[in-house]
This record gives C-alpha cells, sequence and structure tokens, in this order.
C-alpha cells in the first residue's frame, strides 16, 4: 500500500490523484522483482555510470513516456529505449504499463494518442500506426460509435469534470466486454480498459440460475395456490397441467390412481383417448414403471425411448401410441401411503439434471395431497348428487289435461348440493297439483330437508288438501325441524273443468302466466313468509287457465343468480320466455291440434325444448351460478263441454235408481258401454251410503278423460272407511265392493261438503 500525506490537509486534485496511480503501478513492478531475503538490488543505471542532465521540467527517458510534473506519461515511445541505454524508474513505469493485461492508452488535450500498451493495441491496432492519431478517427476506423455511441461523450465529460468515470461496453472488434476507467490527466485523458467478459458471462449466468430459481419458486407458490383452490380431479389436473409442464418443457401428464389391484386413469393432458384405453384398469402387479414407483415409493426418470425398451421391453408397443420420449414417473404418496402416479412426459429425449429431479419430487408431494383431497371430494360429491337425483322426480307423469316439462340446474360454483325441488302430482276429478320449492342453505342436511318436504307434499295432496292447508301443515313440520331450517314453496292445483288454477305460496317468486295471446304476467299476490317463518293462514289466489295457457313455476336460483337482484331477474325471465315462447311455436293457438291423437307427446318434446331455451337465456353462463336453479313449465288443456255430464239427485232412495239411469244414458252417448254395469254397481253404492249416512242435496258428476271418473258429492263433512264386516253381517260391505270394481277411489272436502269419487280405465 502506498500512503501519501499532504499539508495542509486537503483533498487531493485530479491531476495529484492520477499522479499517484502512476506512481503506484511503478513501484509495484520494483517490489515484485525484491529477492526474498529482502536485499537491495542495483539498478542498472547505477552499473553503467552516472544519470545524463535533465532539463528544467518535463523528465523525458530515451525510451518510454515522457513524465510530466506530476509523474503522468506524457509522449510515448517503446518499452525498450531506442539507444539501447539502461531503464530508468520512469522506463520501468513504461514497461510496468506496458505488460499489464488491462489495456491502457493515454490521449494529450488535443485528443492525440501519445500512450498505448500492448493489450491496448489488440483493441485499437499497432502502436506506430496510433500515436499521434486522434482518438475520434481511430474510433470511427474501428466503428466504435456504432458499438458505444456514448463513449465520445463520455470521454469530453470526463474531461470536462475533471472526475473519473467507469462504465461497461462490448468492444466492437472482438465483441468482448470491458469495464472502461476514464482519468483525466493535465492536458489529457488515461484510459483503462479491463475485460470483463468471463466474469460478466459469470454473472449472466448466475443472474439467469436466480431467475430460475425464482421462477420455479413462483411456479411453485402458484401451483400451491391453483391447487389449493382446486375442487375436483379435472380441477387438479388442470392445475398440473399449467404450473409444471410448462417449466420444464413438458407436453404430457398422465394421473393414475390405484383402486384396489388396479390402475386407473383419472386426468391426463396430451395424450389420446385411445392410448389412455390402453393403459386405463392396468393390473398393479404388471411389469411397468407406474407398478414399479407403486410398489417402491421412489420416482423414476426415464430419458429416452430406447432406455424404456431398455426397462420394460414388454410394453414397447405402447410407444408409438403414447407419442413421447422421455418421462418422469412421480409417486402420490399421502400420509405414508402411495396411491398412484403422477407421469410427466416430453416430446423429445429429456436427461433431467438432479435440480430438475429434485423439485419435481417436492411437487409430487403437494400433487399428491390435491389429488387425494379431490378424489374424496368427488366421492363425496357423486354421492350428494346421486342423493339429491334420487329425490327429485325420475319422471313427470302423463296426463290427459295437463303437460309438462322440468329442468334442474345444479349450481356450479361451492361444494354443496342445494335443496330446490319441484314435483308433478295427478289429483282426484282430473286434476293437477303443480309443486316447486326451494330449502334454504346448501349440504346434505338441506337436500334430506327437500326429500321430507317432497314426501310430505306427496302425502298431503293424497289427503286432498286445499292449497292453503297444506302449507300450514307443511309450516308445521317445518317448525319441528328447528330454528334454523326454512324453506319457500308454492303449491297450485289446475282443475281443467273450470280451466281455473288456485295456489298458495310461502315465501317463494310468484309464477308467470301466459295466456293466448297476451304477453307473461307475473300473479300479482303477495308471498306469505318462508316455512318455517310463517304464521297460517296463508293466503290462495286464483286464476284462469284457458286453453293452452302456460304456467311456469321457478326457485330463486334462475332469476337472481346473473344479476342478484330477483325483480331485475324477473324482468329478464318475462323477455326470453316471450321470445322462447314465440321461436318454438308454443303459440297458445296452436294447442287445439294437439288435443287429437300424439298431441301429449309432441306438447312435451315442445315444452322440453323451452325449458332449455329459457335456461339459456336467463342463464348464458352457467358456470357463473353459485345457487341451484329449478323450472317447471305446464301448458293447460280444459276439458271439452262433452266429456263432463253433472246432475243433481232427488232426495231418499228414489235417487240411486236415478243415478243408475243417467249414467246408462250417458255411457251410451261416450260409446263405453262396456263400462256400463261396473259404474251402474259404484255409483248405486255411492249414492245409497250418501242417503243413509249423510245429509243435504246429492250431486252426480262424470267426467271422460284418460279414465272414466265418477263423483258423488253431499253436504255431510263425514269421512267414509271401509269396515271390515263379518260373516253373519247384513250390511258394511259396500266400500269394500267400490275398490273392487274401481282402479282407484276416494274422497275430498268442497267448499260445500265431501265428494266420493271413483275412476275405471277407459277400454
Amino acid at each position: 500500500m502506498l500512503s501519501v500525506l499532504m499539508a495542509p490537509a486537503e483533498e487531493p486534485t485530479p491531476q495529484q490523484r492520477a499522479a499517484v496511480e502512476v506512481l503506484t503501478a511503478w513501484a509495484a513492478l520494483r517490489l515484485g522483482r525484491l529477492p526474498a531475503d529482502g536485499q537491495r538490488v542495483q539498478s542498472q543505471h547505477s552499473r553503467e555510470g552516472p544519470r545524463p542532465p535533465r532539463e528544467e521540467g518535463a523528465r523525458r527517458p530515451l525510451s518510454g513516456p515522457a513524465i510530466g510534473r506530476y509523474g503522468e506519461p506524457v509522449r510515448s515511445a517503446g518499452p525498450e529505449g531506442s539507444s539501447g541505454t539502461a531503464l530508468t524508474a520512469p522506463d520501468s513505469m513504461s514497461r510496468a504499463l506496458w505488460q499489464m493485461s488491462d489495456a491502457f492508452f493515454v490521449v494529450d488535450g488535443a485528443w492525440r494518442v501519445t500512450f498505448v500498451n500492448a493489450e491496448a493495441e489488440r483493441l485499437l491496432g499497432v502502436s506506430h500506426a496510433l500515436l499521434g492519431r486522434t482518438l475520434w478517427d481511430i474510433f470511427a476506423s474501428l466503428r466504435v460509435d456504432l458499438a458505444a455511441p456514448g463513449l465520445e461523450t463520455r470521454c469530453r465529460q470526463a474531461v470536462a469534470s475533471g472526475a473519473p468515470a467507469t462504465f461497461e461496453m462490448r468492444w466492437p472488434t472482438n465483441q468482448r466486454w470491458y469495464r472502461m476507467r476514464l482519468v483525466p490527466v493535465p492536458d489529457g485523458l488515461t484510459v483503462y480498459a479491463a475485460d470483463v467478459t468471463e466474469s460478466q458471462a459469470r454473472a449472466a449466468e448466475h443472474a439467469a440460475a436466480e431467475r430460475a430459481a425464482a421462477e420455479r419458486t413462483a411456479r411453485v407458490t402458484e401451483l400451491t395456490t391453483a391447487l389449493a383452490q382446486a375442487l375436483t380431479m379435472r380441477d387438479v389436473v388442470a392445475a398440473i397441467a399449467a404450473w409444471v409442464l410448462p417449466p420444464f418443457s413438458a407436453s404430457g401428464l398422465v394421473v393414475q390412481i390405484i383402486e384396489g389391484r388396479v390402475i386407473r386413469v383419472a386426468g391426463s393432458v396430451g395424450y389420446s383417448r385411445a392410448f389412455l384405453d390402453k393403459i386405463d384398469g392396468t393390473a398393479v402387479t404388471a411389469v411397468s414403471p407406474v407398478s414399479e414407483v407403486y410398489h417402491s415409493g421412489k420416482p423414476a426418470f426415464i430419458a429416452s425411448a430406447e432406455e424404456y425398451v431398455a426397462r420394460y421391453p414388454l410394453m414397447s408397443g405402447l410407444l408409438s401410441a403414447a407419442g413421447k420420449a422421455a418421462w418422469a414417473f412421480l409417486p402420490l404418496i399421502v400420509s405414508g401411503r402411495c396411491i398412484g402416479c403422477c407421469v410427466i412426459s416430453f416430446a423429445e429425449s429429456r436427461l433431467l439434471n438432479g435440480e430438475e429431479q429434485t423439485l419435481l419430487t417436492a411437487l409430487s408431494g403437494l400433487m399428491a395431497q390435491a389429488i387425494e383431497r379431490a378424489r374424496l371430494y368427488d366421492t363425496e360429491h357423486t354421492r350428494a348428487k346421486e342423493l339429491q337425483r334420487g329425490l327429485l322426480p325420475r319422471a313427470l307423469p302423463s296426463l290427459r289435461f295437463v303437460d309438462t316439462a322440468a329442468r334442474y340446474l345444479p349450481a356450479s360454483e361451492g361444494i354443496d348440493v342445494g335443496g330446490d325441488w319441484y314435483d308433478v302430482i295427478p289429483l282426484s276429478g282430473a286434476r293437477v297439483a303443480l309443486v316447486v320449492g326451494d330449502v334454504m342453505g346448501h349440504g346434505l342436511p338441506e337436500a334430506a330437508t327437500m326429500g321430507r318436504l317432497r314426501t310430505a307434499v306427496h302425502t298431503l295432496a293424497d289427503l286432498e288438501f286445499p292449497p292453503a292447508e297444506l302449507l300450514n301443515r307443511l309450516n308445521d313440520l317445518v317448525n319441528d325441524l328447528g330454528e334454523n331450517f326454512y324453506a319457500t314453496c308454492l303449491y297450485a292445483v289446475y282443475d281443467p273443468v273450470s280451466a281455473t288454477c288456485t295456489f298458495a305460496c310461502a315465501g317463494h317468486p310468484p309464477p308467470a302466466i301466459v295466456r293466448p295471446g297476451q304477453p307473461v304476467q307475473f300473479s300479482g299476490c303477495s308471498p306469505d313468509p318462508p316455512l318455517g317463518a310463517a304464521r297460517p293462514p296463508f293466503e290462495t289466489s286464483e286464476i284462469d287457465l284457458p286453453e293452452g295457457s302456460l304456467l311456469v313455476l321457478y326457485t330463486d336460483g334462475l332469476v337472481d343468480a346473473a344479476t342478484g337482484d330477483i325483480d331485475d331477474g324477473m324482468n329478464d325471465l318475462a323477455r326470453v320466455l316471450s321470445s322462447a315462447v314465440l321461436s318454438s311455436g308454443l303459440q297458445p293457438s296452436a294447442g287445439t291440434a294437439w288435443r287429437d291423437g300424439g298431441r301429449t307427446g309432441c306438447a312435451n318434446e315442445s315444452l322440453t325444448r323451452l325449458c332449455d331455451d329459457v335456461l339459456a337465456g336467463v342463464l348464458p353462463d352457467r358456470q357463473l351460478t353459485d345457487d341451484d336453479a329449478a323450472l317447471l313449465i305446464a301448458r293447460m288443456h280444459a276439458v271439452k263441454p262433452e266429456d263432463v255430464a253433472a246432475w243433481p239427485l232427488s232426495d231418499g232412495p228414489i235417487a240411486a235408481g236415478e243415478a243408475r239411469e243417467h249414467v246408462r244414458d250417458q255411457l251410451a252417448r261416450w260409446d263405453v258401454d262396456a263400462l256400463t254395469m261396473a259404474a251402474e254397481l259404484l255409483v248405486s253404492e255411492l249414492v245409497g251410503n250418501a242417503v243413509r249416512h249423510a245429509k243435504g242435496p246429492i250431486g252426480l258428476r262424470l267426467l271422460r278423460g284418460e279414465r272414466l271418473i265418477c263423483e258423488v258429492s253431499d253436504s255431510s263433512l263425514t269421512t267414509p272407511r271401509i269396515r271390515h264386516a263379518s260373516e253373519t253381517d247384513e250390511g258394511g260391505r259396500g266400500l269394500q265392493l267400490v275398490a273392487a270394481l274401481s282402479d282407484r277411489w276416494g274422497a275430498r272436502y268442497t267448499s260445500a261438503g265431501k265428494c266420493i269419487w271413483t275412476e275405471q280405465q277407459m277400454p
């Protein structure tokens, strides 16, 4: 180290700094030549005699650069003296500069080159062709400005400011990188150029490695996030394909799960269906890389097809079908148990280095956890969906006076099933009950509650409860389930004889109505609170539904999924429904033609298409729905006047005879004489019971439809019951006879009393 002490204490000038740097280079060379024992070495000058006298001012040795007042080189000669005289101290400095491993050259105040060392000659050219030329001419001949346009500006700024400057640039002649050091000196500039190509390459490699490591870390983080958000096996496979395959330039992925003793394909990317069919169902005992990984629990890496054939010759036939050339077989280990194998493949031969193998092995642990979680989710979700589908109607009944079609759309987001349901229940007197409901919340408890409510509605409907009374009973059932259970429900009963629909609503959206020649309307009644929060009685509404009218029932998941506002959703439903009805050909005026043979089949197909069009219009992007949606559309057909006949009967025993006579005459007009005898016995027994046990006026009504319906009404509220008559009893067998002669029979309450009805299959 060279320490320079200055008095007074002040910052050295740039010229002084440059002089010290030159002196340091000379001293370093001299000190390096000292013997190990520290003895002094005589200089050549002391051996050859006294030094010649110098002029005052600049020191000019016979060889080497002239040294100015501060020790800077002023002009240049070769490394040796031209006259063969011994080297002085400045000559030694010149030799040190000449032999420097870094390029070094000096320019004067006019930018003429005055000194060039050996390394600088490799950059600028031979010294005798450079000395005296301006630096800018040399740069122009070498096209330096094209490689570093700002080099001249940097040089001029360094001289003007008197401050050294350091920067890096690529030299145009050899395309190597140099760290340039510009040191201003009095009346000139010294330039040092150190070759940093190798260090830059190492730095670039280090930076590339750091970037690769950062990218891998980011990929792992992104993969972890994606796997945490994945629910199904399909989601997991998609996440692995998106975040694992690209960093390794892989082209294929197969996730294989061990089920018992069989290997099943759970998901794949980049493989044909034919190849997957070949490997699906392979025995775990067969010789294969997957079996090897499964039994050993260790990954296997195969770098080429030749290596694959050498290790597994019996499986060479799969190579052409797979179209891959390298593989990584990663075990999927969860809680110490191997559940399968994740196969990552490459289109070309690929030898993975140790870092890549370690990273893939680490990633396989993340993938295994996500795959196991997705497999359990798929299993439980499939069971839940099967339970829900089992609770919904498998098929809607085919009815003469009501055509129906329905759609159930499960939520595409979330992990739980919902509690939406719909139903179509045939009632007595050709009437039909239409039901739609929604248990609030999602999950298996809600789905189970939906099943219980649907069963209860069926039971209460069979008991012929009117809509308001049915909701009263259903509300009691929901209250018994607990405080946290709520449900909405709409129960409607359509009577084709009067062409009216009576319904009650508990917290459910109102039905949409499409009458012949009229726009879509919603019933104006305000719904009562939901079941579980309502306090009976429920309000009953009645609307007219003439021939060909449409009644549309739905759950809130259909109208508030897109906008989140139920009013806007109902407006969208009305718009879509109007357009869909026009485009589907379901104009009400066309309903008359459907009353002929084959009408029901054609109507159901048209209604099915209408359901699909409505769903597509209201929910164009089904992947964004977070709630279940149910849709039930019914097309109404009124009973023709000639298919119904009703008579009042006299009081007393004569009523039975009148009833038999009316039945004989009417069935003859309908040309169904085959049912006359059984029908006479049925109405005779029913009228006889009304005369003996009931009161008030007695009425008889016959209805021709898919079945022959006989109805006897009176003003009594007493429910008939079948008695078990003994062998000695003279009576009590009337209702047994009614049950034996009819296909179905029952009783329902009316506003004036009750009605006992029977049904017989039409011939």
